[in-house]
């Protein structure tokens, strides 16, 4: 069977473009773990591939590198996430569903800039800033859905909500901004959208109710 592990360990005949993803991903722990050092040989045993096989998929080191950052940093695997938020549920928790979501990215996104010795993301080509503003829409889109049959009872659309509540959500969750506190998705969404709600939709004491363990660690946290 194509992509079959064989008895040497090594993965059978794969079209290019699945070896290529495969590689990557066998990759991406690794660079999280040991940063740039990692050798092509501990990659190609994570692979199971021969060594050079990576050089000839990738060329180098450097281009594999720059693949695995493409991969870090791919939104599909969040935007998969966020459509799967229970539109079921009461807006509160959606909303804190949704920045686990997003923090969930974000850590993996500064862990890889971190393990890779880089201060912030590489400089973008035209192509990327491209695809990085229709990955911004994309991900302002998802949120926006997902807070749209409550948006009533917003002082803003949900477009804004959506902006708004991704740019406490990174800054919340970066570790030098934050302090090393970052704060807890129930956190940031009490500040959103506590504050954000319509003067004529007060909240409502069925879903956070002041004094309970939840409200005491919203505040405690919000202190911090």
């Amino acid at each position: 069977m194509s992509g079959a592990v064989t008895r040497s360990g090594r993965a059978g005949r794969m079209a290019p473009d699945d070896r290529r993803a495969a590689i990557v991903a066998a990759t991406l722990p690794l660079v999280l773990r040991d940063g740039p050092s990692v050798s092509t040989r501990q990659i190609a045993e994570a692979a199971g591939v021969a060594e050079g096989t990576i050089f000839r998929v990738f060329g180098d080191k450097d281009a594999l590198m720059r693949a695995v950052l493409e991969k870090g940093f791919d939104p599909q695997a969040t935007l998969d996430a966020l459509a799967a938020v229970d539109r079921e549920l009461p807006l509160r928790a959606r909303l804190v569903a949704v920045v686990a979501v997003l923090q969930d990215r974000l850590r993996g996104a500064f862990g890889l800039i971190g393990a890779l010795g880089l201060q912030q993301p590489p400089e973008p080509t035209d192509d990327h800033k491209r695809r990085n503003e229709q990955m911004n829409d994309a991900f302002r889109a998802a949120i926006a859905d997902i807070v749209a049959p409550d948006a009533d009872l917003l002082r803003v659309d949900a477009a804004e909500f959506a902006r708004v509540l991704r740019l406490l959500t990174f800054s919340a969750t970066h570790p030098r901004i934050s302090d090393g506190m970052p704060m807890t998705p129930e956190a940031i969404v009490a500040v959103v959208l506590d504050g954000m709600r319509s003067p004529r939709h007060p909240a409502n004491p069925d879903d956070d109710p002041a004094g309970t363990p939840a409200a005491d660690h919203h505040a405690r946290t919000i202190e911090v």
